[in-house]
């Protein structure tokens, strides 16, 4: 199973707001309908926006009634805009979106043409992902030893990427190895993607874990129950800096503390190296419903002052290891990551 597909003239994704009860589907006929479904968070994870950002830019090509492509030029600039404005954070939906409109901007030729070569590229950034997926996974799990148990926090799965999934993937590869691990899921306060998807998925698959709520972290470090952390992310500055899911940090501090080894899992394109820090990466607000209610039931008095920060930013100097489908980066990351680029650009 996939969280989205592209349908020729519409996108079908799984509706994550209602997993582990429900698996329901929402069928996207428009640009708004998947723009809603983003910020909604029905569909979410960084690589997996950057597919969903590719496929609505095919989709709204295919809609266009325009004959002129100068017109249609001028509706994907419009549309790519739209999509750009839904999550601010996940750099893989902005590279998504400058990997289409570089074709946009640069094709001359029919309007057909242009649909058709709009398609081709999205199915290429689908199909690239899959593939990233698997060898980020294959090479995390080269540093997983049999027996270990390894913290997860938020949701980095098929459910969050094209499939196989990033810090999932790992933890895919090493159980598919046969190496006997057991995975402490954190539950991920407010929208409990730990609890209803991570979870969720690790069940399907049948690997061994255990659901914990996030303030259990330190306590399981403490008895020695911890012997990695591995989470997925959703921007990666230059020297490092990585933001991902709020309550990462926290981990992270946790983990240098106790000593144990804590690893980032991302696709190549999450790295951002035109930010030099976290401190540039801006970083998502989200609504006070959110922690005020769960699902519709009040969980705070509903006129509770409300801080909603959806990400957080792991300075470099609490990450071991950055594991993308290229290898994995050790410190400095300032050398690592821009080595990794020269050498992409070399190929």
């Amino acid at each position: 199973m996939k969280c989205i597909y592209w349908k020729k003239d519409h996108i079908e994704l799984i509706d994550q707001t209602k997993l582990p009860a429900v698996t329901q589907w929402i069928k996207c006929e428009d640009v708004p309908t998947l723009g809603e479904a983003i910020k909604k968070l029905s569909i979410r994870g960084a690589p997996a926006l950057g597919i969903a950002a590719a496929m609505g830019m095919a989709l709204a090509a295919a809609k266009s009634q325009t004959t002129d492509l100068k017109q249609l030029k001028a509706e994907l600039k419009e549309t790519g805009k739209y999509i750009a404005s839904t999550r601010p954070t996940a750099v893989n939906l902005f590279w998504a979106l400058e990997r289409i409109m570089k074709i946009v901007d640069s094709f001359e030729g029919s309007v057909d043409d242009l649909k058709a070569a709009i398609e081709k590229e999205t199915i290429i950034i689908t199909v690239e992902d899959e593939k990233m997926c698997k060898a980020i996974g294959d090479h995390g799990a080269t540093v997983v030893k049999e027996g270990w148990s390894i913290l997860t926090h938020c949701n980095a799965g098929f459910l969050a990427t094209g499939d196989y999934g990033t810090a999932l993937g790992v933890i895919r590869s090493a159980h598919y190895q046969g190496k006997k691990i057991h995975v402490y899921s954190d539950e991920t306060r407010p929208l409990l993607q730990g609890a209803r998807l991570t979870a969720w998925e690790l069940g399907q698959d049948g690997i061994p874990y255990t659901l914990i709520a996030d303030n259990m972290a330190g306590y399981l470090m403490k008895q020695g129950k911890i012997n990695m952390v591995v989470t997925g992310a959703d921007r990666i500055a230059a020297n490092g800096d990585t933001a991902n899911k709020i309550g990462t940090y926290s981990v992270a501090v946790l983990a240098k503390h106790h000593g144990i080894p804590f690893y980032i899992a991302a696709p190549y394109s999450t790295i951002d190296l035109k930010i030099k820090s976290g401190e540039e990466i801006v970083i998502e607000e989200r609504k006070p419903e959110e922690v005020r209610f769960f699902q519709g039931v009040q969980s705070a008095p509903a006129d509770a002052n409300v801080y909603n920060p959806a990400f957080d930013v792991t300075p470099h100097e609490l990450i071991t290891g950055i594991i993308t489908e290229r290898g994995i980066m050790y410190p400095p990351y300032t050398d690592s990551l821009a080595g990794m680029h020269l050498t992409s650009v070399n190929q």
